[in-house]
């Protein structure tokens, strides 16, 4: 790939001046481990240029933080050199530290301070005067949308809001390299378009430098050049052009008029030439091993049924295709499917529309003078999928944890598995598995206690236990990592755990609170895999994301904004009511986006 010339990307210019702002010359890394040592990085080099964004995108483990640490010269190479503003990190690294940002994934907020006070703390380290705080206070807060919270409690925010703080803290002074550490997990897609105005602002107004880590690779295709690392080593260097053109002809949509789109993903991930399946709207996103006539005709044969279109590649497709002939990650089954996972009492065939699994009739819930959640009714039927959507703050997770029977409402009624909350949230809690936002399970504990601990709190005792506990280390993959603690799991398979341990009691009703934050492209699509087979078994799946590619696979999606349902609908009928003559094929995000904006207007 060409890697002496950065493509032209519509949100950002490329500055006259392009000199070298950060080097790395066969830079090695490695890191002592417990049994072994980690190389984290394996004799790397590239070179980032003034007003350039720079991707960094791999899957978990894959030296992105390691590059980040090294570049802020927080860390020492073992091999290889490093400049950085034309600086020495081993002999400027004060000098160095002072003339960039750096956020990382957990960003030092201080949670007992309220929001003003964060951003004064930060001013104060920054050496802003009170004029220039003023007028970045002002900038950073229309850009992150918490003007309304300044008095509120950091440690109050959403996760979502705290990400937004943290950023907006980094952002105070006026750095030369901008660093960040995937800064939008957990951030919707609002507020993400909104951190890349900012950043966007930055490269063309005052020429700064960005070398970022991303999850969203539709993110990365915003940058200039995006560098593809696994397992330490550098898969691909080049401008998302670059990576897009060589899947040309090799990615399709494929439709069918007589198969739903989450069957007819099932049947081509079977074939041997279908690399990759995603559900995009009515359609699955195929690609395939090559581009040949021969192997489309060969996919087309295989399902009958259904026909294809070609379609625009996009950074992501590469990137799957690319890993997917890596070396199998270690412990990763050979199929999604949940071997001994009983069918539900009522499969997806035979949804019942007048016995609905989750029953929300004007439900609310107020924390003081603060309504979380204002009037909301709808029903989840059985075996259905289905998306709970809207931007941070909206009231996602308070209608979850409602739902779950960790929060009492403060009006209207509840009931899931045909059990009213008010009455009876215990009995409702046995019936079904949560995984939430944060990663929740006891990360000093290691994988084998966790399973056994969940069990037990799910009632299971003696050799049932001792079943579904060998059941769950063998289905996710888990066996290698039976005696290794939680916390040292890399993202991927703590999600997977996680997804376990929700799973031990085989639950009726599932409830997923952003599930996906922050793993790679590799790692959803092997959980909605798993997700869509257990919907395909009569399972109830309910969900929130702020990745709305993937809410493609809900059956149904409500939005919310500001604690109200503005709308329920399938993703299709989601996209319809945003559909314009500017925008006349709209994405899920478009559409979400548009109709919360819409919502706002009006309030």
């Amino acid at each position: 790939m060409n890697t002496s010339r950065p493509a032209q990307q519509a949100s950002f210019s490329l500055s006259p001046h392009m000199d070298v702002v950060l080097e790395f010359r066969n830079v090695r890394k490695v890191f002592p481990g417990t049994g072994k040592p980690i190389h984290a990085l394996h004799d790397i080099s590239f070179r980032l240029r003034q007003g350039v964004v720079m991707g960094l995108i791999g899957p978990d483990g894959a030296g992105k933080t390691t590059c980040l640490r090294l570049a802020a010269a927080l860390l020492h190479p073992d091999h290889g050199q490093i400049t950085v503003l034309g600086m020495d990190p081993g002999r400027e690294a004060q000098t160095i530290q002072a003339n960039i940002g750096y956020m990382p994934q957990r960003f030092g907020l201080y949670e007992d301070l309220t929001v003003q006070e964060n951003l004064d703390l930060y001013a104060d380290l920054h050496e802003l005067s009170p004029a220039a705080r003023l007028s970045r206070y002002h900038r950073l807060m229309a850009m992150t949308g918490l003007a309304p919270f300044m008095e509120r409690l950091a440690g109050h925010l959403s996760g979502g809001m705290k990400q937004k703080l943290g950023l907006a803290c980094t952002l105070l002074g006026t750095p030369r390299l901008l660093l960040l550490d995937e800064p939008t997990v957990g951030v919707d897609p609002l507020s993400r378009r909104e951190l890349w105005a900012i950043v966007s602002r930055l490269v063309q107004e005052e020429g700064t430098t960005v070398l970022l880590s991303t999850a969203y690779l539709e993110e990365a295709e915003q940058c200039h050049e995006v560098i593809v690392l696994h397992e330490g080593r550098i898969l691909g260097y080049g401008s998302p052009a670059d990576f897009q053109r060589t899947m040309e002809r090799a990615v399709y949509h494929v439709q069918s008029r007589e198969r739903r789109a989450r069957v007819l993903q099932m049947a081509l991930a079977t074939h041997p030439s279908v690399v990759d399946t995603v559900i995009q709207g009515e359609a699955v996103r195929v690609i395939l091993a090559d581009s040949t006539s021969h192997t489309v005709n060969a996919v087309s044969t295989h399902v009958p049924d259904a026909f294809l279109t070609p379609v625009t590649p996009r950074l992501e497709d590469w990137f799957v295709a690319r890993l997917t002939q890596q070396p199998s990650r270690e412990g990763l089954p050979g199929d999604d499917s949940l071997e001994g996972f009983p069918s539900a009492s009522s499969p997806t065939s035979s949804r019942d529309s007048a016995h609905p699994t989750i029953v929300v009739r004007h439900a609310s819930r107020r924390f003081g003078q603060f309504d979380a959640v204002k009037d909301v009714s709808f029903t989840v039927l059985p075996g259905e999928i289905f998306g709970l959507l809207g931007a941070n703050g909206a009231g996602k997770s308070t209608t979850f944890r409602m739902l779950c029977g960790l929060l009492p409402p403060t009006g209207g009624a509840l009931r899931v598995a045909g059990v009213d909350l008010r009455h009876a949230p215990a009995a409702a809690r046995q019936r079904i598995g949560y995984m939430s936002q944060k990663f929740s399970l006891y990360r000093d504990l290691t994988v084998l206690q966790n399973l056994e601990f969940f069990s037990s709190v799910y009632g299971l005792r003696g050799s049932t236990r001792t079943a579904r506990t060998q059941w769950a280390l063998e289905q996710f993959g888990l066996t290698a990592w039976t005696h290794a603690v939680t916390d040292q799991l890399p993202l991927g398979f703590k999600q997977r755990l996680a997804l376990a341990c929700a799973l031990m009691h085989h639950p009726e009703i599932l409830f997923l609170d952003e599930p996906t934050s922050g793993v790679d492209p590799l790692a959803r699509r092997e959980f909605w895999r798993r997700i869509t087979w257990l919907a395909e078994q009569g399972v109830t799946v309910m969900v929130t994301t702020h990745f709305l590619e993937e809410a493609e696979y809900c059956d149904r999606i409500a939005i919310l904004s500001a604690g109200r349902l503005l709308t329920v609908g399938t993703p299709e009928e989601i996209k319809e009511r945003a559909r314009s003559d500017a925008r006349p094929h709209p994405s899920l995000e478009d559409a979400v986006i548009t109709l919360i904006e819409a919502d706002s207007a009006r309030s």
